[in-house]
């Protein structure tokens, strides 16, 4: 005489077959409850366009621009900046705005430089 389990094995493992199983051992597949909503077909992806990206960055830019204003607005305090022997009075968003502007040229210049160096190396692979 076989003792009935429960959803889980004696050794607290669940078991492998579906609870829609029949008791047959000779049924391989199990045919789940049909839903009673239709399927609904995916929409069809539109193709990326240049203009489209163009679209995001000026959506991205014109945020950008507006979180700067904001950021200019609140930080209207003046502060003394000294390097070497040059010293300036500016306000500290101003200061801060420089700051920023001269590590995104300095970036700038770097990968520049790279990007060349990588393509004359290329140049002289190909001949």
């Amino acid at each position: 005489m076989s003792v009935p389990r429960t959803s889980r094995e004696s050794n607290g493992q669940i078991p492998t077959r579906s609870p829609y199983a029949a008791t047959d051992d000779a049924a391989d597949t199990v045919t789940p409850p049909e839903s009673p909503t239709p399927r609904v077909s995916s929409p069809v992806r539109v193709p990326a366009t240049r203009t489209g990206a163009a679209w995001v960055a000026l959506v991205a830019a014109a945020l950008l621009a507006v979180l700067l204003i904001i950021f200019l607005a609140q930080n209207t305090r003046s502060t003394e900046i000294s390097f070497l022997w040059m010293t300036a009075s500016t306000p500290l968003a101003v200061a801060l705005l420089i700051a920023a502007v001269g590590s995104v040229l300095l970036t700038l210049i770097l990968g520049t430089a790279r990007i060349t160096q990588l393509r004359r190396r290329i140049r002289k692979q190909r001949n």
